[in-house]
This record gives C-alpha cells, sequence and structure tokens, in this order.
C-alpha cells in the first residue's frame, strides 16, 4: 500500500489542563472516504481540529504528505490543501451566500471547483447568492459551508456532522451530493452520528471511545455488535 495522505501517530490533545484525545493512531489514504464515529464527547471535533490547525499539537504527531504539520496554523494547513465543513456551519453572517462562498477560494489552490460548479451542484444557492445566510433553512446553510470548503480545492476534506439537525430529505440530498465531490479525486474524512449512512460511503471506519481509538476496521468486514461495543465501551 502507498504511503498515507494524512498520518496521525500517538496524537494527543488538550484544553488547558483537560485533555481530549488520547494516543490516537490513523491513516487515510489518497481517495479513501473514512468514516468517525462516537458518542457526544468522545473527541471527534477535537480530532478534526487537530487536524486542521485549530487544535496545536506536536509537529510530528499529524503529518500530511509526509509533512509534520501539527504545529501549523489553521490558515497554514489550509494552503497545505486541507479544508473543513465544521459543525453547525460557522458561516460569515454579514456575508452573502456568493461572498461566503468566495471566502473559500481565498487560499488560491487551482482545481476543479469554481462558482459554477458549486452552483451547478447546490441549484437553490445561485437562486439565493445575494442573501445572507441567516435567510436560509439549515440545509441550504449546510451546503453553502461544503461549497465554501471545496472553493477551496482541498486534497483532504473533512465533514463534521454535516447531518446533524437537519430534516432526512434534505440530510438525503447532501449525501446524494457526496459521491459526486469525492469522484473529483478527493479524500474525505466524515464524522457522523447516523452509523448506517457513515458505513454506506466510507470504506474504512474508526471509532472514537473517551478520547481513543476502540475500533478501527473496513466498513465491509465490521459487525453491528463490533461497533456496539466500541461505541460503548462494553464487552460483544
Amino acid at each position: 500500500m502507498s504511503d498515507p495522505l494524512l498520518s496521525l501517530t500517538g496524537l494527543n490533545a488538550h484544553y488547558g489542563d483537560f485533555q481530549a484525545l488520547y494516543g490516537v493512531d490513523m491513516e487515510v489514504h489518497k481517495g479513501e472516504v473514512v468514516a468517525i464515529i462516537g458518542a457526544n464527547g468522545a473527541g471527534k471535533t477535537t480530532l478534526m481540529q487537530s487536524i486542521t490547525g485549530l487544535v496545536s499539537n506536536q509537529p510530528d504527531q499529524v503529518r500530511f504528505r509526509g509533512q509534520s504539520i501539527g504545529g501549523l496554523r489553521a490558515d497554514q494547513v489550509a494552503h497545505l490543501g486541507l479544508a473543513m465543513v465544521p459543525e453547525g456551519r460557522q458561516l460569515f453572517p454579514s456575508l452573502s451566500v456568493h461572498e461566503n462562498l468566495l471566502v473559500g477560494a481565498t487560499v488560491g489552490r487551482p482545481g476543479p471547483w469554481t462558482l459554477a460548479k458549486i452552483y451547478d451542484m447546490f441549484p437553490i444557492l445561485e437562486e439565493r447568492k445575494a442573501q445572507q445566510p441567516s435567510t436560509l433553512s439549515g440545509g441550504q446553510q449546510q451546503m453553502v459551508a461544503i461549497g465554501r470548503a471545496l472553493m477551496a480545492n482541498p486534497d483532504l476534506i473533512l465533514f463534521d456532522e454535516i447531518s446533524l439537525g437537519l430534516a432526512p430529505v434534505i440530510i438525503g440530498e447532501i449525501y446524494k451530493a457526496l459521491p459526486g465531490i469525492i469522484s473529483e479525486g478527493m479524500t474525505a474524512i466524515l464524522v457522523e452520528q447516523d452509523i448506517s449512512r457513515a458505513l454506506e460511503v466510507s470504506s474504512r471506519v474508526y471509532c472514537l471511545q473517551k478520547g481513543r481509538v476502540s475500533l478501527q476496521r473496513r466498513t465491509g468486514d465490521v459487525t453491528r455488535d463490533e461497533i456496539t461495543a466500541a461505541y460503548f465501551g462494553v464487552t460483544a
């Protein structure tokens, strides 16, 4: 197997005196969709923030294309080709939909994702491009957040709870767009509370339990009993 695109080695993460991650090891290879599952408070969002530079770590604990990035700022990480769709969208409320999308392009990376392509994938955003995010539904805001990340033309995109709080029909629409995103040669990490959906779209799955990896398996090989044991820390 080729060298991983992203590797985590003994990753620890802290918020002041509180430790959120304990010695996490993980690999993500080019073209994969890797799912991260776990209960609330398991450390999933902290993991994503550690990868993208929002939480600082020791340099060699996070490597991207073999380069140590654990000590870099978030803007430096973005320029290397990582982008995140954060939990809760975190759009800029004073900017229009169009302007929010353009923010993603400020890293200046070349690639296939343009405004026209985003609007083709999510036509409702073109209809409402002059509106502020607060006037959109939750699902439409999530589309803006996805589009903003894609406008950065990343090699690795991280989705943090993209279905959280959305109606089932909107979740289905967003997941329908994922194959087209990944088909562009992109690699993805997906944090998802809906385990069935996570397993459907991913090639491998990691489960976090109290800040530690409690399971890692190819999705086609994992059983529900194994997931239950890893998720809740009980014997299968």
